[in-house]
């Protein structure tokens, strides 16, 4: 990504996460000159929800997504295999207070390049941007650790996760469709897939193995899905 850029050229971010404060203290930091880059790194947008954060990215194609995981309309497994696909070069860095070692190797796979322990001291953060935005990747400690513990979660494709954590919110097959611009059939399909994989046989069942293996937040259950 960075081939060819000119030594003086500024980074760009957007920053999406669902607390304005979160927002206003990453802003700062990543605007001032020396904290994470001599000249600053500049925020073009900032989202409070998941559909908000891959509009910005389509319009900016920032060199940086500084993205918390659960938010509103659609959480950081839905977002991620999106922005892979309209902006392949902006650097995903994911901040989360989960650390289940299903979700974080899904995430992996699913091509995030830096992922950080919300409530953690950010000056782990703040160190390694830099060398995630020149290419590198960084994940945190505690993610490495956990990633020990997976089991059959890791063999979800990045769009079965991304139905996994659409059906958990309590969206139908149509719904989903209509948001991933593909059929009610292919859903059933990404749904069926899912389910031999993980070994279970109700959306009870389903629930159950993805809330213990951490594959998703259960904030995001909806009622609608019991």
């Amino acid at each position: 990504m960075t081939k060819n850029r000119p030594l003086n050229m500024q980074f760009t971010a957007v920053i999406a996460d669902d607390h304005e404060i979160v927002r206003q203290g990453f802003r700062t930091a990543l605007e001032t000159p020396g904290m994470v880059e001599t000249s600053g790194i500049k925020i073009v947008a900032e989202a409070d929800n998941g559909i908000d954060a891959i509009a910005e990215v389509k319009i900016y194609k920032p060199d940086l997504l500084l993205l918390d995981i659960a938010m509103p309309f659609a959480d950081g497994t839905e977002v991620v295999p999106e922005i892979k696909r309209w902006s392949q070069d902006t650097r995903i860095v994911v901040i989360t207070g989960s650390n289940g070692g299903g979700l974080v190797c899904n995430l992996i796979n699913a091509g995030i390049d830096g992922m950080f322990y919300k409530g953690a001291s950010l000056d782990e953060l703040y160190q390694k941007l830099p060398l995630i935005l020149r290419g590198g990747r960084f994940i945190s400690e505690p993610f490495l650790k956990a990633m020990e513990t997976q089991g059959a979660a890791q063999s979800l494709t990045a769009r079965e996760l991304q139905i996994l954590n659409m059906i958990v919110a309590g969206k139908t097959n149509k719904e989903i469709a209509a948001l991933l611009f593909i059929s009610p059939k292919t859903v059933d399909k990404h749904r069926t897939s899912l389910m031999t994989k993980l070994n279970v046989h109700s959306l009870v069942e389903l629930l159950a193995y993805a809330l213990r293996e951490g594959l998703i937040d259960s904030s995001t259950i909806s009622n609608n899905t019991l």
